[in-house]
């Protein structure tokens, strides 16, 4: 049995269906997909957008391989742009295959912006492929790593893993913007200053920085809802059940479980069960204590233009501004001044955060008569849902839309609202997501995209003496599993926790069956 049919559930149903076992997957919404969806949210608007996750890393091709989901990813022509909030805009950061350091003053800092990501690869290359094996322990992890390796690859290892990953940073950078840069992947979706002992900011710069290898992110042909529509029809191929609708209320720790569907209640019993929801939510299904949780930290602003917003840049077009991530409002200072602001119960002025356009990479999600019409989806940091989310949603929702979208005007040549598209109602074409939103529509609690803290893709002391535990899918009841975000190695669209749970899954059959 698998309890809910978000992407990870999708993977685990195809693998153990490809393995030969009867998977039953249920999910409580009326489709798959989880967060991984794409909708025409707008009515009268043909486009198609990626309403909650939008872009693909973590994705190995090893798993779209194994199961035949057809995928088609494409590689973005600029890494990002960044206006300068010092010039309001009139001059910044253009990183791709042609930089332009010069232009805000950082000349100097264009080779050790290089230096710091070729580090970083050093402990991202060898770690990415044992993100679909058994976990290693730290040490076992750390010498993998440096085996074949110098003084600079030691150097990354106690960076990344060791210490705050703001030290690293400014060892390599002194430009406030660019310093800016590098930092946000350490803040997506985290509330965390760059300088946290805990480092979790670490944690979720790794794994921001470790797809492929590389940390390259890549757009999916025809949104996010076309690799959640490829892994089901792949797992349906395999054999696998999947029912929509089913509202699943109680797990036993045997591996009963309960759902409702077409108002009736229905008891089904797995001789496994994945889960695909969040600990919390499994907690609450197995009648036991909800662990500490880790609250979200984002707002995301779905947006459909009439055309890209002009720029005060003169030596910029917006088609490259906005092709890779359009950073706004991030330079070092505002992203700590931001997080002081939040903890005190402020929204940050001005809100960090950065754009994105699908549409310009893959014009498919919009439809043939909608011409010169463009995609955008902003990406607001420092909402963190333990201070904002006792507040009235749509008062929140309303609070943090006008400040994020005063944050991206700010550098803007022309206010980003007058560029709305509108829908057949002749409203803008406008939809704010919060933390409160996620909780709500997609049971993630308090709001975390990540469905709780992040782990290292390694463990210290844990013991791993069955087969979820070394793959990091462990639950304190042996027929339970995690396969979802919140597995060890979970988090981001990637599928690896549906496939170590699977994993997991054939182990364990393979050690009882003997």
């Amino acid at each position: 049995m698998i309890v809910g049919g978000g992407h990870n559930g999708l993977v685990a149903a195809g693998y153990l269906a490809r393995a030969g076992l009867r998977v039953h997957l249920l999910e409580r919404l009326a489709h798959v997909g989880g967060a991984a969806v794409s909708t025409q949210l707008f009515e009268g608007v043909d486009v198609r957008l990626s309403r909650y996750s939008y872009l693909v890393s973590l994705l190995p091709p090893r798993i779209l391989a194994d199961l035949g989901a057809q995928v088609r990813l494409l590689t973005r022509p600029y890494s990002s742009y960044t206006p300068d909030p010092a010039t309001a805009g009139r001059a910044g950061l253009l990183v791709g295959s042609t930089s332009t350091f010069g232009a805000i003053g950082a000349a100097g800092d264009e080779q050790g912006f290089a230096a710091f990501y070729r580090r970083c690869r050093l402990v991202t290359r060898p770690l990415w492929p044992t993100l679909l094996e058994p976990l290693r322990t730290r040490e076992q992890a750390r010498r993998l790593v440096l085996a074949g390796g110098d003084r600079d690859t030691a150097a990354a290892w106690h960076a990344m893993t060791d210490e705050p990953i703001g030290h690293a940073i400014t060892s390599m950078v002194r430009n406030d913007l660019v310093r800016g840069v590098v930092a946000t992947d350490a803040l997506i979706g985290t509330f965390a200053r760059l300088d946290e002992p805990s480092l979790v900011q670490n944690k979720c710069f790794l794994y921001h920085v470790l797809g492929g290898g590389t940390g390259e992110w890549n757009v999916p042909v025809g949104g996010m809802g076309a690799v959640s529509s490829a892994l089901a029809t792949a797992a349906i191929r395999h054999g696998a059940e999947i029912t929509t609708g089913a509202d699943v209320f109680a797990i036993s720790p045997d591996g009963e479980v309960h759902y409702r569907n077409d108002g009736d209640e229905h008891r089904v019993h797995g001789r496994f069960v994945l889960a695909g929801v969040s600990p919390a939510v499994l907690a609450e299904l197995l009648g036991e204590p909800a662990p500490a949780l880790a609250p979200g930290s984002q707002i995301k602003v779905n947006m459909v233009l009439r055309r890209l917003p002009g720029l005060r840049d003169p030596h910029v077009r917006p088609d490259q501004a906005f092709a890779g991530t359009f950073h706004v409002n991030q330079t070092w200072s505002q992203l700590d001044a931001g997080y002081v602001r939040a903890s005190a119960g402020q929204v940050p002025d001005p809100v960090p955060c950065e754009a994105y356009c699908h549409s310009l990479t893959d014009p498919s999600i919009v439809g043939s008569g909608h011409r010169g019409v463009q995609t955008m989806t902003v990406f607001g940091l420092h909402a963190p849902h333990s201070t904002f989310g006792s507040l009235d949603p749509a008062e929140l929702r309303r609070r943090l839309t006008d400040s994020l979208l005063a944050s991206l005007n700010s550098v803007l040549a022309e206010p980003i609202q007058d560029e709305l598209l509108t829908d057949a109602h002749g409203r803008p074409c406008l939809e704010t997501t919060t933390t409160l939103d996620l909780q709500h529509a997609l049971r993630m609690p308090a709001g975390n995209i990540f469905h709780g803290a992040l782990s290292w893709p390694f463990v210290d002391d844990d013991p791993l003496d069955t087969p979820a535990r070394q793959w990091g899918v462990a639950t304190e009841h042996p027929r339970i599993m995690v396969c979802g975000s919140g597995a060890r190695r979970g988090g981001a669209v990637s599928g690896i926790g549906g496939h170590n749970a699977a994993m997991a899954v054939l182990a364990a059959s393979r050690r009882t069956d003997a």
